[in-house]
């Protein structure tokens, strides 16, 4: 019985004949997420722009859908509405969680709107009470943006020191670069569909960030093996060996979480939805950046051959391969 392959046991793919254009395109598309993210901003859900968390129970099972349709005709902006499981409950006790957010820059919402809230929940079920209303205000929003963006900010630091170890300092630089790159153009498609903005979308970053590492350091490893067991071969060309013989794992990894996460995406609901939307772009750009982002910088830095010695040589031996 044959296995089912997809992609051949050998490719002779040329990943780095256009890789002017693909490293260009690259910077490009940073470039725009830059003027996206200045010019149309972010949408910031609950955690980033202050709001209040009301807590009910009703005797009814809870239909977020249902709650959902009734509070939307309220006006009230961002509402993130979800179920609470708790194995300590009786069979009898639903619990729900409504977050609205802050309304015209207000501490936090109303007194009378949370009754607008109420009258409009108990025409979906009258046995609805409030067990709590809390509010976050906008310096603990303000705080929660400072501490998300020191969190990106540590794990590039992080993984920088780490590569820079295993590898060399080249090898550390293409990975960080192609890093921000993974983050800064998932921002500026965020910025662009004006998707909300929130915690779980710096969970799906750092996810991205760990995703598109390991990528990168499967084939930073077979590369840093090719160049010492190739040590007359152009540079360029150890890359596109290197790229080709962990092509298979890169597709069946990569396939094989995009199935997971499109399921997610298209019956997940609304309430992950902006956090499966990252990680799937995430997938996506971060297999495309470990080849053609990282391996760009490296392939114009220069490595060692020998470890004694850098090597810049620029021969492509697979320039009449077809890709």
């Amino acid at each position: 019985m044959k296995r089912l392959r997809l992609v051949p046991d050998e490719t002779h793919i040329d990943f780095f004949k256009y890789r002017g254009l693909t490293f260009g395109l690259s910077c490009i598309a940073m470039v725009a997420s830059v003027i996206l993210w200045a010019t149309m901003g972010l949408n910031f859900g609950i955690d980033f722009r202050g709001g209040t968390t009301i807590r009910t129970e009703s005797e009814s099972a809870v239909s977020v859908a249902d709650y959902r349709a009734a509070l939307d005709p309220l006006g009230l902006g961002d509402v993130v509405i979800s179920e609470v499981f708790d194995p300590t409950f009786e069979g009898t006790r639903h619990v729900a969680s409504v977050r609205i957010q802050s309304q015209d820059e207000q501490e936090s919402v109303a007194a009378d709107t949370i009754a607008k809230v109420e009258t409009a929940l108990k025409t979906v079920d009258d046995s609805v009470r409030f067990t709590s209303v809390e509010s976050v205000g906008p310096k603990v929003s303000g705080e929660l943006v400072t501490t998300a963006l020191l969190a990106v900010g540590a794990s590039l630091a992080a993984i920088l020191f780490y590569i820079w170890l295993r590898f060399e300092w080249q090898f550390s630089l293409g990975a960080v670069f192609a890093l921000f790159h993974d983050v800064l153009v998932t921002i500026g498609i965020f910025s662009l569909l004006q998707i909300r903005f929130d915690l779980a979308t710096i969970a799906a970053l750092l996810t991205i960030i760990g995703y598109s590492i390991n990528d990168t350091v499967v084939i930073f490893d077979r590369l840093r093996e090719n160049l010492r067991k190739f040590k007359t071969m152009a540079l360029v060309d150890v890359m596109n060996l290197s790229v080709n013989e962990t092509l298979s794992r890169t597709l069946m990894t990569s396939g094989t979480t995009l199935i997971a996460l499109i399921a997610l995406l298209v019956l997940g609901g609304d309430v992950i939805r902006g956090f499966v939307f990252a990680i799937t772009w995430g997938v996506v750009i971060g297999t495309y950046s470990s080849v053609y982002v990282a391996k760009n910088v490296v392939l114009w830095l220069g490595v060692k051959r020998d470890w004694s010695k850098p090597d810049k040589t620029a021969g492509n031996q697979f320039a009449n391969i077809d890709a």
